[in-house]
Protein backbone atom coordinates (compact mmCIF):
# COMPACT_ATOMS: atom_id res chain seq x y z
CA UNK A 1 0.00 0.00 0.00
CA UNK A 2 1.15 3.27 -0.73
CA UNK A 3 2.83 5.31 2.24
CA UNK A 4 1.96 8.89 1.39
CA UNK A 5 -0.99 11.27 1.49
CA UNK A 6 -2.78 12.37 -1.40
CA UNK A 7 -4.85 15.66 -1.53
CA UNK A 8 -6.33 17.22 -4.54
CA UNK A 9 -7.71 20.77 -4.80
CA UNK A 10 -11.14 21.28 -6.97
CA UNK A 11 -13.28 24.25 -7.56
CA UNK A 12 -14.62 25.92 -10.68
CA UNK A 13 -12.49 29.02 -12.16
CA UNK A 14 -11.21 31.52 -10.22
CA UNK A 15 -11.62 30.02 -6.91
CA UNK A 16 -7.67 30.32 -6.07
CA UNK A 17 -6.68 26.59 -6.25
CA UNK A 18 -3.37 27.08 -7.04
CA UNK A 19 -2.64 30.04 -5.00
CA UNK A 20 -3.75 27.54 -2.01
CA UNK A 21 -1.57 24.50 -3.28
CA UNK A 22 1.31 26.81 -3.30
CA UNK A 23 0.95 28.04 0.50
CA UNK A 24 0.36 25.08 1.50
CA UNK A 25 3.37 23.50 -0.50
CA UNK A 26 5.06 26.48 1.20
CA UNK A 27 3.94 25.29 4.81
CA UNK A 28 4.94 21.71 4.34
CA UNK A 29 8.29 22.41 2.64
CA UNK A 30 8.57 24.36 5.87
CA UNK A 31 8.36 21.66 8.07
CA UNK A 32 10.71 19.32 6.33
CA UNK A 33 7.86 17.51 4.84
CA UNK A 34 8.74 15.54 2.02
CA UNK A 35 6.23 16.81 -0.79
CA UNK A 36 5.31 16.38 -4.52
CA UNK A 37 3.22 19.66 -5.96
CA UNK A 38 1.34 18.60 -9.45
CA UNK A 39 -1.69 19.44 -11.36
CA UNK A 40 -3.53 17.95 -14.30
CA UNK A 41 -3.57 18.42 -16.81
CA UNK A 42 0.17 19.14 -17.15
CA UNK A 43 2.31 17.18 -14.91
CA UNK A 44 4.27 15.23 -17.42
CA UNK A 45 5.85 16.41 -20.65
CA UNK A 46 3.12 14.04 -22.52
CA UNK A 47 0.64 16.16 -19.93
CA UNK A 48 1.82 19.50 -21.23
CA UNK A 49 1.03 19.03 -24.54
CA UNK A 50 -2.41 18.19 -24.10
CA UNK A 51 -2.74 20.57 -21.15
CA UNK A 52 -2.01 23.33 -24.06
CA UNK A 53 -4.52 21.17 -26.61
CA UNK A 54 -7.01 21.47 -23.96
CA UNK A 55 -6.89 25.15 -22.64
CA UNK A 56 -5.52 27.16 -25.46
CA UNK A 57 -8.69 29.08 -26.99
CA UNK A 58 -9.81 27.68 -30.85
CA UNK A 59 -12.78 28.75 -32.85
CA UNK A 60 -13.06 25.37 -33.62
CA UNK A 61 -15.02 23.57 -30.40
CA UNK A 62 -13.55 20.51 -28.98
CA UNK A 63 -16.12 17.70 -28.97
CA UNK A 64 -17.08 16.86 -25.42
CA UNK A 65 -16.08 12.61 -25.85
CA UNK A 66 -12.74 14.17 -27.43
CA UNK A 67 -11.99 16.40 -24.44
CA UNK A 68 -12.66 13.86 -22.04
CA UNK A 69 -10.56 11.36 -23.29
CA UNK A 70 -7.42 13.66 -23.65
CA UNK A 71 -8.13 14.10 -19.81
CA UNK A 72 -8.00 10.33 -19.59
CA UNK A 73 -4.80 10.01 -21.57
CA UNK A 74 -3.37 13.21 -19.32
CA UNK A 75 -4.27 10.92 -16.20
CA UNK A 76 -3.11 7.64 -16.82
CA UNK A 77 0.18 8.96 -17.63
CA UNK A 78 -0.01 11.52 -14.40
CA UNK A 79 -0.76 8.39 -12.25
CA UNK A 80 1.94 6.25 -13.42
CA UNK A 81 5.06 8.89 -13.64
CA UNK A 82 4.08 10.94 -10.85
CA UNK A 83 1.40 10.32 -8.40
CA UNK A 84 2.13 6.40 -8.04
CA UNK A 85 5.79 7.25 -7.45
CA UNK A 86 5.84 10.40 -4.77
CA UNK A 87 3.10 8.11 -2.49
CA UNK A 88 5.36 4.74 -2.61
CA UNK A 89 8.38 7.10 -1.67
CA UNK A 90 6.20 8.49 1.07
CA UNK A 91 5.92 12.07 -0.06
CA UNK A 92 2.52 14.39 0.89
CA UNK A 93 1.44 14.61 -2.97
CA UNK A 94 -0.95 17.85 -3.74
CA UNK A 95 -2.45 17.97 -6.64
CA UNK A 96 -4.45 20.70 -8.35
CA UNK A 97 -7.13 18.81 -10.15
CA UNK A 98 -8.09 15.16 -10.64
CA UNK A 99 -11.16 13.17 -11.48
CA UNK A 100 -13.57 14.96 -9.57
CA UNK A 101 -12.40 18.16 -12.45
CA UNK A 102 -13.74 15.63 -14.94
CA UNK A 103 -17.01 14.40 -13.51
CA UNK A 104 -17.98 18.40 -13.03
CA UNK A 105 -16.70 19.88 -16.37
CA UNK A 106 -17.15 16.77 -18.53
CA UNK A 107 -19.79 14.91 -16.81
CA UNK A 108 -22.33 17.81 -15.31
CA UNK A 109 -20.63 20.86 -17.39
CA UNK A 110 -20.64 19.40 -20.77
CA UNK A 111 -23.46 16.88 -20.27
CA UNK A 112 -21.94 13.75 -20.59
CA UNK A 113 -22.70 12.53 -17.54
CA UNK A 114 -20.92 10.90 -14.54
CA UNK A 115 -21.49 7.50 -15.40
CA UNK A 116 -19.84 7.93 -18.91
CA UNK A 117 -17.06 9.65 -17.12
CA UNK A 118 -16.92 6.83 -14.33
CA UNK A 119 -17.17 3.86 -16.28
CA UNK A 120 -13.51 5.13 -18.31
CA UNK A 121 -12.23 5.39 -14.58
CA UNK A 122 -13.10 1.94 -13.67
CA UNK A 123 -9.74 0.62 -15.24
CA UNK A 124 -6.18 0.26 -13.61
CA UNK A 125 -4.37 3.20 -12.83
CA UNK A 126 -7.49 5.53 -13.18
CA UNK A 127 -9.77 3.64 -10.82
CA UNK A 128 -7.25 5.33 -8.34
CA UNK A 129 -8.86 7.96 -5.14
CA UNK A 130 -7.20 10.35 -2.76
CA UNK A 131 -7.59 10.23 0.29
CA UNK A 132 -8.75 13.72 0.50
CA UNK A 133 -10.33 16.23 -1.50
CA UNK A 134 -10.67 19.78 -0.68
CA UNK A 135 -13.06 21.63 -2.60
CA UNK A 136 -12.89 25.78 -3.17
CA UNK A 137 -16.44 26.93 -3.20
CA UNK A 138 -17.44 30.19 -4.73
CA UNK A 139 -20.21 31.99 -6.18
CA UNK A 140 -19.34 31.07 -9.89
CA UNK A 141 -19.74 35.11 -11.32
CA UNK A 142 -17.64 36.32 -8.88
CA UNK A 143 -14.95 33.09 -9.49
CA UNK A 144 -15.34 33.56 -13.07
CA UNK A 145 -15.08 37.51 -13.30
CA UNK A 146 -11.74 36.72 -10.76
CA UNK A 147 -10.08 34.32 -13.44
CA UNK A 148 -10.78 36.45 -16.67
CA UNK A 149 -9.10 39.20 -14.80
CA UNK A 150 -6.04 36.92 -13.87
CA UNK A 151 -6.25 35.41 -17.55
CA UNK A 152 -5.54 39.04 -19.29
CA UNK A 153 -3.46 40.13 -16.10
CA UNK A 154 -1.04 36.99 -16.50
CA UNK A 155 -1.23 36.88 -20.16
CA UNK A 156 -3.15 33.51 -20.05
CA UNK A 157 -5.93 34.33 -21.93
CA UNK A 158 -4.48 33.46 -25.31
CA UNK A 159 -3.34 30.13 -24.24
CA UNK A 160 -5.49 29.06 -21.02
CA UNK A 161 -8.50 30.74 -21.25
CA UNK A 162 -10.76 27.91 -23.17
CA UNK A 163 -12.85 27.11 -20.15
CA UNK A 164 -12.81 31.25 -18.86
CA UNK A 165 -14.62 31.75 -22.44
CA UNK A 166 -17.96 29.59 -21.03
CA UNK A 167 -20.86 31.01 -20.44
CA UNK A 168 -21.30 31.19 -16.77
CA UNK A 169 -24.31 28.69 -16.74
CA UNK A 170 -21.51 26.42 -17.89
CA UNK A 171 -19.97 27.05 -14.73
CA UNK A 172 -23.01 26.90 -12.70
CA UNK A 173 -23.22 23.50 -13.75
CA UNK A 174 -19.91 22.84 -12.65
CA UNK A 175 -20.10 24.15 -9.38
CA UNK A 176 -23.42 22.14 -8.48
CA UNK A 177 -21.97 19.01 -9.61
CA UNK A 178 -18.99 19.52 -7.48
CA UNK A 179 -21.34 20.42 -4.68
CA UNK A 180 -23.02 16.92 -5.30
CA UNK A 181 -20.37 15.36 -5.62
CA UNK A 182 -18.90 15.96 -2.20
CA UNK A 183 -22.51 15.69 -0.63
CA UNK A 184 -22.16 11.73 -2.14
CA UNK A 185 -18.52 11.56 -0.32
CA UNK A 186 -18.62 13.57 2.66
CA UNK A 187 -16.02 10.98 4.53
CA UNK A 188 -13.12 12.48 1.16
CA UNK A 189 -14.49 15.75 0.35
CA UNK A 190 -14.18 19.14 2.57
CA UNK A 191 -16.33 21.91 1.23
CA UNK A 192 -14.40 25.38 2.51
CA UNK A 193 -15.40 28.78 1.67
CA UNK A 194 -13.22 30.56 -0.70
CA UNK A 195 -14.54 33.52 -0.08
CA UNK A 196 -12.28 36.00 2.06
CA UNK A 197 -8.12 36.66 2.00
CA UNK A 198 -5.58 34.57 0.93
CA UNK A 199 -5.02 34.55 4.44
CA UNK A 200 -8.31 33.69 6.03
CA UNK A 201 -8.86 31.21 3.06
CA UNK A 202 -5.31 28.85 3.86
CA UNK A 203 -6.48 28.94 7.42
CA UNK A 204 -9.74 26.83 6.46
CA UNK A 205 -7.84 24.54 4.55
CA UNK A 206 -5.79 23.80 7.43
CA UNK A 207 -8.18 23.37 9.57
CA UNK A 208 -9.74 20.87 7.72
CA UNK A 209 -6.77 19.05 6.76
CA UNK A 210 -5.65 18.56 10.59
CA UNK A 211 -6.70 15.13 10.73
CA UNK A 212 -4.40 14.31 8.14
CA UNK A 213 -1.98 17.00 8.46
CA UNK A 214 -1.29 16.74 12.31
CA UNK A 215 -3.34 19.42 14.61
CA UNK A 216 0.06 21.51 15.33
CA UNK A 217 -0.15 22.62 11.56
CA UNK A 218 -3.69 24.04 12.41
CA UNK A 219 -2.31 26.60 14.95
CA UNK A 220 0.45 27.61 12.66
CA UNK A 221 -0.03 31.31 11.46
CA UNK A 222 -0.66 31.84 7.34
CA UNK A 223 2.53 31.00 5.21
CA UNK A 224 4.58 34.77 4.45
CA UNK A 225 2.97 35.87 8.22
CA UNK A 226 5.39 37.78 9.78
Amino acid sequence: MPKGIWITFEGVEGTGKSTQIDRLASRMRDLGRPLTLTREPGGTELGRGLRELLLRPTDIPMDPLAELLLYAADRAQHLRQVVIPALERGDLVLCDRYLDATLAYQGFGRKLGVDLVLDLHRREPLDMRPGRTVLLDLDPALALGRARSRNVGAGLDETEGRFEQERLEFHRRVRQGYLELASEEPGRFRVVDAEGTEEVVELRIIDVLKDLLGPERSNARPSGAG
